[in-house]
C-alpha cells in the first residue's frame, strides 16, 4: 500500500485540496487527496472553539473563542504553506454571519493570509445539500444540516437544490430552546418553519447532516445493535426513527459513552433527538438517511467539472482502493462483461464496485481473506452507497472468498432477493478470478454462458478449464438452480 500511494500523484500534498470550515461549534481543517470524485481524507483536524455560544448568548463572538480559532487557523496556515497544498477554500457560517463583530473577525482571518468566504444562510444550505448530492447522486428529498448555530433545510432533486433556508436552531442553541418544555420547543420550531415559508412534500427522504446528527445516529445504532458502525448511508424508516428519537430525547437520562462520539457530542444527543422528532412529525418523510458529506464536500463537489461530477463516487472510490492490490479498471470492465448475462447486477454501479472488490479479494493474504467481507463492505467508508448497498457488497464478497457462507445476519440490512443476486455475482466473480487471475486476455478468451436453463463455461483453449473452475461452476449453477452443460 505504501508504495502504491507513494507513486500515485493524486495523493501528493501539492495535488491535494484543503477546506477550512469556520463553524459555530468547531473550526476544522480537512485535507483531501485521491480521486476527485471520491476524495480521501489525508488530514482531519479540529478545534472545538464554540464560536456560536457567545453569539447565542450576547450576539457577538467572545474574545476567548476568537483567540482559540485564530490560534488554530495560524497552525492550519503553517500546515498548508509548508506542505505545499495546492488548493484552499475557507468558509465561515452561522456564528460569524450572525455576530455583531463578525466582520472584524474576518479581517483578522484575512490578516493570517486566508481569503475567507462568509456564506449566507441560503448559500450554506445549498452548499451542504450539494455535498449530499455528491455522496448520493440520486438524492431526492430534503437535506437537514444541523450545525452549532443553525439548521439548514433545502430541497434536492435531479442533481440540483432549491428552497434553501437557515434557521437559528443550531446544537448550541437547542438547550435554551428546550428549557421551556418540549411542547413549547415544538411550537417554536413550527413557528420558525412557518416564518420561513418552508413545507415539504410528504413521503420523501430526509437526509441528515452534521456532527450532532451523526452522534444521534451512533446512539440509535447502539440501541438497535446494528451490525454497521459507519453512520454514512445509515437508513431508517420514519416510524422507527421517530420511536428512537423520542426515546433518546428524554431529559435527565445518562447516555453511556459510545465509541467514536466525543463527550460534547454525547451531551448533545437528547436535544438533537428532540429536534429530529419534531422534523419527522412536521416534514413527514418516508425515511431518513445520514450523510457524512455536507458543507465541506459540497465545496469540493461544486469545483469539479461537469464530466467529473457525473462519475459515480462508489465506483471511483472502489476503483482507487483496489489499485493498491494491482486491480485495474480494465480488469474490472472485462470481468463485468464476462458475467453480466449471468449476474445482471454487475452492470449497475453497485455491481461494478462489487466485482472490483471481489477481484481484489483474491490478492489478499489467505489468512486474512475471511475477514475481508466485513472489513471492506461493512466497516470501510464508502461514498455513494446506503446501508442496503453495504450488505450487498458483503454478500458478494463473502461468496467470492468462502464456500457456503451464510448471509442470515445481513438480512436486517437488505432484502433476501437482493442478497441472493449478490451471491450470484460473488460466485461468478470467484469463478472468473480463479479461472483467469483477472488477466484481461484470459478473460476475453473464455466465456460464461446461460442458455435454456443451463450454465456452461467455454474457452478457445480447453486446457484452461481445470477441476477447480468446474467446481466453482457447479456451485454457481446450484445457487442459481441451473444445470451444467
Amino acid at each position: 500500500m505504501i508504495e502504491t500511494l507513494k507513486h500515485n500523484p493524486t495523493y501528493a500534498w501539492n495535488k491535494s485540496r484543503a477546506v477550512i470550515d469556520i463553524g459555530s461549534n468547531t473550526v476544522r481543517l480537512v485535507v483531501y487527496g485521491g480521486p476527485p470524485r471520491a476524495p480521501v481524507v489525508l488530514l482531519n483536524e479540529k478545534v472545538t472553539a464554540k464560536l456560536g455560544k457567545g453569539v447565542a448568548e450576547v450576539g457577538k463572538l467572545s474574545g476567548k473563542a476568537t483567540a482559540n480559532v485564530l490560534a488554530a487557523l495560524a497552525r492550519y496556515k503553517a500546515i498548508i504553506d509548508l506542505g505545499g497544498i495546492g488548493s484552499v477554500d475557507v468558509v465561515a457560517t452561522a456564528a460569524v454571519r450572525d455576530a455583531s463583530n463578525g466582520q472584524q473577525f474576518l479581517e483578522r482571518v484575512r490578516a493570517l493570509g486566508f481569503a475567507p468566504r462568509l456564506l449566507s444562510g441560503v448559500e450554506e444550505a445549498e452548499t451542504s445539500a450539494t455535498g449530499v448530492i455528491g455522496a448520493f447522486p440520486d438524492a431526492r428529498g430534503i437535506v437537514g444540516d444541523l450545525g452549532g448555530g443553525s439548521l439548514e433545510l433545502v430541497d434536492v432533486a435531479d442533481g440540483g437544490t432549491s428552497h434553501g433556508v437557515s434557521m437559528p436552531l443550531g446544537s448550541l442553541r437547542l438547550p435554551a430552546l428546550r428549557a421551556g418544555g418540549d411542547r413549547t420547543f415544538a411550537r417554536k420550531v413550527g413557528a420558525m418553519l412557518a416564518k420561513a415559508d418552508w413545507a415539504a412534500e410528504p413521503g420523501v427522504t430526509l437526509y441528515l447532516v452534521g456532527g450532532s446528527m451523526r452522534a444521534f445516529a451512533r446512539a440509535v445504532m447502539v440501541r438497535m445493535n446494528w451490525p454497521v458502525e459507519d453512520t454514512h448511508g445509515f437508513t431508517l424508516d420514519a416510524a422507527k426513527a421517530l420511536d428512537l428519537a423520542r426515546l433518546l430525547s428524554r431529559r435527565g437520562q445518562a447516555i453511556k459513552p459510545i465509541d467514536g462520539v466525543s463527550t460534547n457530542r454525547l451531551a448533545s444527543i437528547p436535544d438533537t433527538a428532540a429536534l429530529v422528532a419534531i422534523l419527522l412529525r412536521q416534514l413527514s418523510p418516508a425515511r431518513i438517511v445520514f450523510s457524512s458529506w455536507g458543507l465541506r464536500e459540497g465545496v469540493l463537489f461544486s469545483a469539479l467539472s461537469a464530466s467529473e461530477q457525473k462519475l459515480h463516487p462508489l465506483v471511483s472510490g472502489v476503483g482507487d482502493f483496489v489499485t493498491q492490490l494491482g486491480i485495474t479498471a480494465a480488469e474490472g470492465d472485462a470481468a463485468v462483461r464476462w458475467m453480466q448475462d449471468v449476474a445482471p447486477m454487475a452492470r449497475t454501479p453497485l455491481g461494478q464496485a462489487a466485482v472490483l472488490l471481489c477481484l481484489a479479494a483474491g490478492r489478499v493474504e489467505p489468512n486474512l481473506r475471511r475477514e475481508t467481507p466485513r472489513a471492506w463492505a461493512l466497516r470501510k467508508r464508502w461514498i455513494g452507497v446506503e446501508t442496503s448497498g453495504r450488505a450487498i457488497l458483503a454478500a458478494a464478497l463473502q461468496s467470492s472468498v468462502s464456500r457456503g457462507g451464510s448471509t442470515d445476519d445481513l438480512a436486517v440490512l437488505a432484502p433476501n432477493v437482493d442478497l441472493g443476486e449478490a451471491q450470484t455475482l460473488g460466485l461468478a466473480a470467484r469463478l472468473c478470478r480463479r479461472l483467469t487471475a483477472g488477466c484481461v486476455p484470459l478473460i476475453e478468451h473464455t466465456a460464461l454462458r446461460m442458455e435454456a436453463g443451463k450454465l456452461s463455461l467455454e474457452s478457445v483453449e480447453p486446457a484452461l478449464i481445470g477441476d477447480a473452475a468446474l467446481r466453482d461452476l457447479k456451485e454457481l449453477a446450484q445457487h442459481m438452480g441451473l444445470q451444467i452443460s
